[in-house]
């Protein structure tokens, strides 16, 4: 059976998939499981049974650990996501050079398979990218956004490693925007300000994946005889001027030009944590299929983006415009 560690254990989407794999554990389908994290948990919080480690992925001994506890699969999802919280240096040492610290950890003590959470931020935001990005098209990333630019190193060192290193099985999920009863971050903000920001001439498309399902999909995972790469997204995107009726919000379709002017001088003044940089994500904000995900993997998300956004929503007792008045895109 399997031994399995989670890097990132503590954090949001971690504490879901340790819980959903302690309780395999008490079932007999695990035989151990570590959960690793930077941050120190309470004796009061602590699973029964479960082995954990307050370790930095960068630490050279990492690999001790996981020989200890004869680790066969690694769920790696530690990675800093707020890139305005920490210098961008710190961001590359802990987002690539931890992930290659781990990737060679596994090696060393012949681990079968690590699972990881990318992004569809490695496919980067570009003019050119397909209206649904599937799989196969270019990992490009962007410079200026510190996260898109580590997943897409990560994930070209990840496809070194398989060619390089066969005999430890990859599965790589690139997760769209992830919502939850909890979710409050840099996009979530977007959502509660005044008005909903739009720019003249681009739809904006989201594509939403429910907290619940990206966990079900990880758990899924430890116990698939299925390896690969996949876009781990719900059906359909919703444009952000139908955010906006869903919000019940006044939608602003600002020029290009005119935003990125506001966004400098409010950027300056510290009117705004968000700079003109932000404005490639607004306009070509990657929109990702996942027919492979369905097909191939054979996981389906239990909620739409639709209605991941609707519970979002209903999570915070937002009341809710005009369903029937908006429109659902599909590849």
């Amino acid at each position: 059976m399997e031994n399995i560690l989670i890097t990132g254990a503590l954090g949001y989407l971690g504490q879901s998939v340790l819980n959903r794999l302690h309780n395999d554990m008490k079932e007999g389908k695990i035989n151990s499981l570590t959960a690793m994290d930077v941050r120190s948990v309470k004796d009061s919080e602590r699973l029964k049974n479960v082995n954990y480690v307050e370790l930095d992925i960068r630490d050279e001994n990492l690999w001790k650990h996981l020989q200890k506890e004869q680790i066969t699969t690694v769920i790696h999802l530690a990675a800093i996501i707020d890139s305005q919280s920490s210098p961008r240096a710190f961001q590359y040492e802990v987002d690539v050079m931890g992930t290659q610290n781990i990737l060679d950890a596994c090696l060393k003590v012949a681990v079968n398979r690590i699972i990881i959470s990318s992004s569809g931020a490695a496919y980067g935001y570009h003019v050119d990218n397909p209206e649904w990005l599937q799989e196969n098209d270019a990992i490009r990333g962007n410079e200026i956004f510190p996260y898109s630019a580590h997943k897409r190193m990560v994930e070209e060192m990840m496809c070194e490693y398989r060619e390089k290193y066969p005999q430890l099985q990859q599965t790589i999920f690139r997760i769209c925007t992830i919502l939850g009863k909890t979710t409050d971050n840099l996009i979530t903000n977007l959502f509660e300000k005044k008005h909903i920001l739009g720019i003249k001439g681009y739809d904006s498309p989201y594509v939403f994946i429910w907290d619940e399902d990206v966990a079900d999909c990880i758990q899924q995972a430890v116990f698939s005889e299925k390896y690969g790469v996949y876009n781990l997204a719900g059906d359909g995107a919703i444009c952000n001027s139908d955010l906006a009726i869903l919000l019940n919000k006044r939608y602003l379709s600002i020029p290009v030009s005119l935003l990125r002017w506001a966004l400098r001088v409010g950027n300056k003044l510290g009117l705004t944590q968000y700079s003109p940089d932000q404005i490639l994500f607004i306009q070509y904000r990657p929109v990702l299929d996942n027919r492979k995900l369905k097909r191939e993997f054979g996981f389906v998300p239990q909620k739409t983006s639709l209605e991941t956004f609707l519970y979002y929503l209903n999570s915070r007792n937002k009341t809710i415009g005009d369903i029937n008045n908006i429109n659902i895109l599909t590849p």
